[in-house]
């Protein structure tokens, strides 16, 4: 099945997109694509499939992402993810994290393309899901565009027709995860070129793009654009994404009124044992930008330590001054 066209979604990221920030996005964008976290096969085979996997119906259009290099793992996992519901999975070939390079998967699958083809063609047999991968242009001194083009290729080859590129290499030793997402250079041409070569494809971008702005210059490229810290730092940005992007002409809620609409599903997991902060923390950058914006994160984030914090701490931050309805 070709992966249903979204120009715009938000990247997978460790300790962020959890089902508790989708479903806060989700207050703000009705049809971008979320993915989860990355989750290894062994977490999906082996772990507590509703924590690990478990997510709420509204966080639909849903991918999940998983991280592995078996293609029998991987085809059992994609027939899990399709039979709980998920939209779409994806494969991670961008991670450089010397965990995931013990677990031989992640970014150091670039040098070996076969495998990724291998895993892409048991987890296309498996389920009639997207599969979908997304990679770095590069790793180490395999960061030539040919080198790109041929793992591109090769991949599609076994029936992935979707790939979300990170415009940058990867550096397997001498940088941090931080530092890969940081200090090697942007090569967006690259990317473009991708799409010109591969015109049957779909190609997204990602990486350092921080506004709706930008996302819309590099869709004039591309098929797609995947957006990753910025969506974490200012997710209120994804406010008219439905409009702009999708022509959902239903006007866009306010900052208050996320905050509002979180205050029952709060209630909910805080009854299910939940610590508050776990929501909450999510949530801190919602008045990003605007006055009052410390009160609001300093109000959450202070009461959200204290043994007895309950689901009236989202309560008394919509009384700070940085959930005042008449600043946004």
């Amino acid at each position: 099945m070709r992966a249903c066209p979204r120009p715009l979604s938000v990247a997978p990221m460790m300790d962020r997109t959890d089902r508790h920030f989708r479903y806060f996005l989700r207050r703000l964008t009705r049809h971008t694509l979320l993915y989860t976290e990355m989750v290894t096969s062994w977490a999906v085979l082996r772990g507590d499939r509703e924590r690990v996997l478990g997510f709420d119906d509204e966080e639909r259009p849903l991918a999940l992402q998983l991280g592995g290099d078996d293609p029998e793992a991987l085809s059992a996992c994609a027939r899990i993810a399709a039979d709980m519901g998920y939209d779409e999975v994806n494969l991670n070939v961008g991670c450089p994290s010397e965990r995931v390079q013990k677990g031989s998967f992640g970014a150091c699958l670039m040098a070996d393309p076969r495998v990724v083809a291998d895993a892409v063609a048991a987890m296309r047999a498996a389920v009639a899901l997207p599969v979908t991968v997304k990679h770095r242009i590069g790793v180490d001194h395999l960061d030539s565009y040919d080198h790109l083009a041929s793992f591109v290729a090769t991949v599609a080859e076994a029936g992935c027709d979707r790939f979300s590129v990170h415009a940058r290499i990867a550096w397997l030793s001498g940088l941090s995860p931080r530092e890969n997402r940081e200090v090697p250079p942007l090569r967006y041409p690259d990317v473009y070129r991708l799409k010109r070569d591969f015109p049957e494809l779909s190609i997204e971008i990602n990486g350092g793009v921080r506004s709706l702005d930008a996302a819309e210059e590099h869709l004039a490229q591309v098929d797609g654009v995947m957006i990753g810290r910025a969506a974490y730092d200012d997710p209120y940005l994804f406010a008219t994404a439905d409009e702009r992007f999708y022509g959902d002409t239903s006007p866009p809620v306010s900052r208050r009124q996320a905050a509002e609409e979180m205050v029952p599903y709060l209630e909910r997991w805080h009854r299910r044992g939940v610590p508050v902060g776990r929501v909450t923390r999510h949530m801190l950058q919602l008045f990003a930008g605007r006055p009052g914006a410390r009160a609001w994160r300093r109000t959450l984030s202070e009461g959200a330590s204290g043994p007895d914090a309950g689901p009236g701490l989202l309560r008394a931050a919509l009384g700070s001054p940085g959930a005042d309805s008449s600043r946004g």
